[in-house]
């Protein structure tokens, strides 16, 4: 099959997943003309919703048809929904798939998100409602750890983890706020990148998700009701033990309360420990590594919704970016090896004077 380039996908493509939808309609009963968007994420990929029967239960129901034009992921999601049903984490099961055209039929896991839920939990003060979907995502994410094997995965190493984090110059830095990055600035950068990935190399390494975040988490519904049901892990690589945990805490969408987080971490510690996990012994030493680790992500992230947004036009994307500055600078404020980089950003948002910085 000929494809169009993703610059122009947005109605060539929909007549052509309807097409191929239309292939496969005897055997899950589907009504391609019920097709509604379900969803979209920061990639080209798009989600939608139609009626069709899954591979178990009667009466009326929904299944998810999967638009990802090359090169998204298919074929990974597919292999990792593999491994992550093996352990025993749930997750959308694939029944039909056209890999080389981006096309695939998931069984639909509901529309009950863990964001939704979170953010209602957290506006109404039910910590006690959070802390449950929080463990119950814990408990999950610690059953996928167990399951890890090295070398199934792309590994997330040094070149990997200094990739990620170069958008920021690039787009944070350069793009958005229009700064040359000088001699010093650059120099900065690159100790404060050292550091973060000496650390994370150096955590014991398992399977990862890399976005294992509320977002992408849904509350499960019966015929199985395992929380949370899991998404969006196309992307899963090998890497630092503290990197999925810290990213569903310190999240682009919400934040909580020191208190909160800590109870939450030391839950995941204790549960990871107990279950053979080789978590740091000391709790001090697991929330450097952790906290050190969020902080490479969110300078990622800075310069990743730039890019969304200057490049692929999803402006929604900044209004989420005071919230990476604000994690970056409570750690890197933290820490004496990273507070050169606190400065850095009080430099860069013009503030620097105003905080009172002595060095």
């Amino acid at each position: 099959m000929t494809l169009p380039s993703t610059q122009d996908f947005t109605d060539t493509r929909l007549s052509l997943l309807k097409a191929w939808l239309q292939g496969h309609a005897a055997r899950h009963a589907l009504e391609p003309d019920t097709l509604v968007p379900a969803s979209s994420d920061a990639s080209f990929r798009r989600y939608f919703r139609l009626a069709g029967k899954p591979p178990q239960g009667n009466g009326a129901a929904t299944l998810i048809a999967v638009d990802a034009p090359p090169p998204e992921k298919c074929r990974e999601f597919a292999q990792i929904a593999q491994l992550l049903d093996a352990a025993g984490v749930h997750v959308p099961r694939v029944l039909e798939a056209d890999f080389d055209a981006g096309f695939m039929l998931v069984t639909d896991l509901g529309t009950a998100s863990y964001l939704d839920a979170l953010t209602s939990a957290q506006a109404a003060g039910d910590m006690r409602a959070a802390r449950t979907l929080m463990r119950d995502a814990l408990d999950a994410l610690i059953r996928w750890q167990l399951s890890s094997r090295e070398g199934v995965l792309p590994p997330f190493d040094d070149a990997f983890l200094h990739r990620e984090m170069e958008l920021m110059p690039e787009w944070f830095i350069g793009r958005h706020l229009g700064r040359e990055v000088d001699a010093a600035t650059r120099a900065l950068l690159d100790r404060t990148f050292a550091l973060l990935i000496a650390s994370a190399r150096a955590q014991p390494q398992c399977f990862m998700l890399r976005d294992f975040m509320p977002r992408n988490l849904l509350i499960a519904s019966a015929p199985n009701p395992a929380n949370p049901g899991v998404l969006d892990f196309q992307d899963a690589v090998y890497g630092p033990i503290t990197y999925d945990v810290v990213s569903l805490l310190r999240d682009a969408f919400l934040s909580w309360d020191e208190e909160f987080e800590l109870d939450c971490f030391a839950y995941y510690w204790e549960r990871a420990k107990k279950a053979g996990l080789p978590v740091d012994a000391d709790f001090g030493e697991f929330y450097r590594q952790l906290e050190w680790m969020g902080l490479q992500r969110h300078i990622k992230v800075l310069g990743l919704f730039c890019r969304i947004n200057y490049r692929d036009g999803k402006a929604h994307y900044l209004n989420d970016l005071p919230r990476f500055i604000g994690y970056a600078r409570k750690v890197a404020q933290r820490y004496a090896p990273l507070r050169g980089f606190a400065k850095l950003l009080d430099d860069l948002e013009g503030r620097a004077q105003e905080v009172g910085y002595t060095f």
